[in-house]
């Protein structure tokens, strides 16, 4: 079965070659955002002759395709997802490093009429939350 990555590559004319689709695979399949090394240790575990350059070079070949998108979440590390269909945000834990993605349409409203008040349409933005865990008799709010 063709991933959904691979078939986004093929509709764009790219060459897939057979370690391209492992790779496409396993970035289609991550249901967390993998860093290279992460992607390169599971494409691996498919095929034992992928090289960590032949995974460098098909991230950024995915990426400058727009079929990826390339995330800093503050750990010191590119990570990646399949570049949404939708917009979402994202809350990362940041003693985890989990990342949860969300969508509130207060929040998108809020940012459109943000950008109204100082005369602009918002085209387009990223919103990353970074956050610990409650403890018990937090409520949250920040200082």
């Amino acid at each position: 079965m063709i991933s959904r990555i691979e078939q986004r590559c093929i509709e764009r004319g790219m060459k897939m070659t057979e370690q391209r689709r492992v790779i496409a695979r396993v970035l289609s399949d991550a249901v967390d955002h993998p860093d290279v090394e992460e992607v390169y240790r599971r494409a691996t575990a498919i095929d034992p002759n992928i090289s960590i350059a032949t995974v460098y070079r098909t991230v950024r070949l995915f990426e400058e395709a727009n079929i990826l998108e390339r995330h800093d979440f503050g750990d010191g590390r590119a990570r990646y997802e399949e570049a949404p269909e939708a917009h979402h945000d994202h809350l990362i834990d940041v003693q985890s490093g989990r990342v949860i993605e969300f969508q509130n349409p207060e929040i998108e409203a809020l940012q459109r009429e943000i950008a109204r008040r100082f005369g602009y349409r918002l085209v387009g933005h990223r919103l990353e939350l970074y956050a610990v865990p409650l403890t018990a008799g937090e409520d949250g709010e920040t200082q």
